[in-house]
C-alpha cells in the first residue's frame, strides 16, 4: 500500500473518530465498475463498523467484504482473488475490532451448543445473555466457525491487553493468508499489498497490526 494512501485513510479515521463526517452517503451518480482507490477491505459484520465512514471511503473506492470476525475465509479470498485479478484492486485491508463476540466461544463450544450438549448450552447463555437454543441435530456446515484462539472472554468484554493479543493473532493469521497464496502475487508488475488494523469500538480509532509476529497457539 502507497504510504499516501495509507495516510488519507489514517487521517479520515481521525476526523472520524473526532465526529467528523468524511463518507458522503448521497448516490454520486454512474460510477465504473473497478474500485478508484484500488483497494479492499475485509471486516467484520459487527453493527458498530461502519467501515466506509470509519475509513473515509466514498462510494466507488473500494471493495467492501464482510463476515464474522473480519477472517480471510477461503469466500473472502475468493472475492481478493476476483478483485485482484478481474477489477484491478492493489491494496487489501484486513480490519478487525475490539469486543468481538468472535472472542467469546471456540468452534467446539458453538458446535456441541447447537447440537445440544447440556453443558455448551449453559456456557452459550451465559456468555451471550440470551436463551441460546440448541437445535439438535449434527451438520457438516460450516465445517469451521473460525473462532478466535485463546482463553475465552465475555462477549462484549472490555479492550484488555489479552484481548488485543488474541485480535493481533488473527489479524496476522488473515495477513499470512493473504500474502502466501499462490494466487494473490506480492513480487513484481502485478503485486499486492495487505496491512491489518484493529479498530476500538469505544473511540472510532484504528490501529495498525504489525506483521509478521505471532499468531497464537492451539
Amino acid at each position: 500500500m502507497s504510504e499516501n494512501l495509507l495516510k488519507e485513510l489514517i487521517d479520515n479515521n481521525a476526523q472520524y473518530a473526532k465526529g467528523e463526517a468524511v463518507h458522503r452517503s448521497a448516490y454520486p451518480g454512474k460510477q465504473p465498475i473497478r474500485p478508484a482507490k484500488r483497494t479492499a477491505v475485509v471486516a467484520c459484520m459487527d453493527a458498530r463498523m461502519d467501515v466506509e465512514d470509519m475509513l473515509g471511503l466514498q462510494t466507488g473506492d473500494a471493495h467492501i467484504i464482510r463476515n464474522a470476525g473480519g477472517v480471510v475465509t477461503e469466500d473472502a479470498l475468493r472475492c481478493l482473488i476476483i478483485s485482484h485479478h478481474l477489477l484491478d484492486t492493489k491494496d487489501f485491508l484486513v480490519v478487525h475490532h475490539t469486543r468481538c463476540g468472535m472472542l467469546a466461544f471456540s468452534d467446539e463450544l458453538l458446535r456441541m451448543g447447537l447440537e445440544g450438549d447440556a453443558k455448551s448450552v449453559e456456557v452459550l447463555r451465559g456468555a451471550t445473555k440470551r436463551q441460546f437454543e440448541p437445535c439438535g441435530c449434527s451438520s457438516v456446515s460450516p465445517s469451521v466457525f473460525h473462532a478466535f484462539r485463546g482463553d475465552l472472554e465475555p462477549l462484549d468484554g472490555e479492550a484488555t491487553p489479552s484481548q488485543i493479543e488474541r485480535l493481533e493473532w488473527d489479524v496476522r493469521r488473515s495477513l499470512s493468508r493473504i500474502l502466501n497464496h499462490p494466487w494473490l502475487p506480492t513480487e513484481g508488475s502485478d503485486k499486492i499489498t495487505a496491512r491489518g488494523f484493529i479498530y476500538d469500538v469505544d473511540t472510532g480509532k484504528l490501529q495498525e497490526v504489525s506483521y509478521p509476529g505471532p499468531m497464537g497457539g492451539l
